[in-house]
């Protein structure tokens, strides 16, 4: 056993630690990677037992799929105006403070306890996650445009590769701690601690928000405008131009397309896990907590040589490729029977995640211009948004047809449909996006 513990060390170390990192990025990198460290234990205690904590209250298929739908609802109206509003600030300033909005949230989830019953306590979870999704829009829509202006993009694959470790590192401990948690202190309070701790974690992950700078771009030359005069008036913005549709004259418009595909069947089966977990499965919240730990360790161990594989084949495929091996997450899950084979699934899910979560984001930079993120990564917000609502809805009524089991079992094959498109190209490659004369 020593040997296999000792080469993931060693390789994780040799990721971390080289090339040498320049001087003037340092600052900006420590940060980023602190910042998904502490979102990682936001997202293995309160993000990740919520759904949990809803199963247990007695909540539907349809209230679990509605607490992932909400916030995609109020993202689609937003994604729009943040993406003029980002336009017009600095990012920086923008996501952080939507960052610190949104996250304020998680503190509203602890005192429900003492208010409401069973189904108020969901309900109320529904209304609360919803108001969360207006401040998320600006950090959905910002987020990578920050990450983009503060990563050069011959860093950005070694980035998101460590960030990715970091993310699967506290996730896996945090996950592991509030499954202990949970099966130790009473009900509801157990939950009302582990929300805590998520909300702590989650203003922690703000104040490295606050201190990441953004780089400038290289100088791009500009030709002077044509002078104003009789016969040339300034150009008026029709509702086109603001919410520009020229974005799907471009080749972005198949990257759009692809991550449709890829988000819809993603989204098909997240619901259907913790109600497949504690209805069918009948785990105690350790079991999942060990399960989700495993998960992310799986997580780490692939990312470890993230960047020698997207170096060979590419960030399209790589995402492709990693998202076809994700489908036998939901496709074995619907087999499964017993903790043990939960936990084999947990770890072919992180092994595959590790692949497509350090890969998709760069697919998706490498075809936007520079000078202008915010409208593409707009759009962008919309399909994933879209597909959250679409799939956080449809997924909890395929189990009208056929169960649980059944739903998780088309969904993977869903999964592994849309991952080949990516793949192959399906959608149109992605080419490098001329940068526009202007915005208009």
């Amino acid at each position: 056993m020593v040997p296999i513990i000792i080469s993931p060390v060693t390789s994780l170390r040799r990721f971390i630690s080289t090339p040498a990192i320049p001087r003037e990025f340092q600052a900006n990198f420590t940060h980023l990677y602190f910042d998904i460290a502490w979102f990682g234990i936001v997202s293995g205690t309160a993000m990740n037992f919520v759904s949990v904590y809803a199963a247990r209250l007695g909540g539907s298929g349809l209230q679990i799929g509605l607490l992932g739908a909400t916030s995609a609802i109020v993202n689609l109206i937003f994604a729009i105006p943040a993406s003029q509003v980002l336009e017009r600030r600095p990012v920086g300033r923008t996501v952080f403070w939507s960052a610190m909005l949104f996250r304020l949230g998680y503190f509203l989830w602890i005192p429900l306890p003492l208010l409401f019953g069973n189904q108020g306590q969901v309900w109320s979870l529904i209304v609360i996650t919803l108001l969360m999704g207006i401040p998320l829009t600006g950090v959905a829509v910002g987020f990578n445009a920050l990450f983009a202006a503060a990563v050069p993009s011959e860093w950005r694959a070694q980035v998101a590769g460590v960030r990715n470790i970091f993310y699967s590192v506290t996730y896996m401990l945090s996950a592991l701690g509030a499954g202990w948690l949970l099966d130790r202190l009473v009900f509801p309070l157990s939950y009302q601690v582990v929300f805590g701790i998520g909300g702590v974690a989650a203003m922690m992950s703000c104040v490295h928000l606050f201190f990441i700078k953004t780089v400038p771009p290289p100088a791009i030359p500009v030709q002077a405008a044509p002078p104003v005069g009789p016969d040339r008036a300034p150009a008026r913005r029709t509702w086109q131009s603001a919410v520009r549709l020229d974005v799907w004259r471009t080749p972005f418009a198949g990257v759009l397309l692809a991550m449709l595909g890829f988000h819809l069947t993603q989204y098909l089966a997240i619901p259907l896990f913790p109600l497949f977990s504690v209805n069918v499965l009948h785990l105690t919240d350790q079991s999942i907590g060990i399960g989700t730990a495993l998960y992310y360790f799986a997580s780490v161990i692939g990312s470890v040589r993230l960047r020698w594989i997207v170096r060979r084949l590419g960030n399209r495929k790589v995402t492709g490729l990693g998202f076809m091996i994700m489908s036998l997450y939901p496709g074995l899950m619907a087999f499964a029977h017993s903790a043990g084979w939960y936990y084999v699934v947990s770890i072919i899910g992180g092994l595959s995640w590790a692949m497509v979560g350090g890969a998709y984001a760069n697919y998706i930079l490498e075809t936007i211009p520079e000078n202008d993120r915010p409208a593409y990564l707009a759009w962008y917000n919309i399909v994933l948004n879209a597909s959250i609502l679409i799939g956080s809805l449809v997924g909890p009524l395929m189990t009208v047809f056929g169960g649980l089991a059944a739903a998780l079992f088309v969904a993977g094959l869903l999964r592994m449909a849309a991952g080949y498109a990516i793949f192959k190209g399906a959608y149109g490659r992605g080419k490098k996006i001329q940068e526009p004369a202007s915005n208009a």
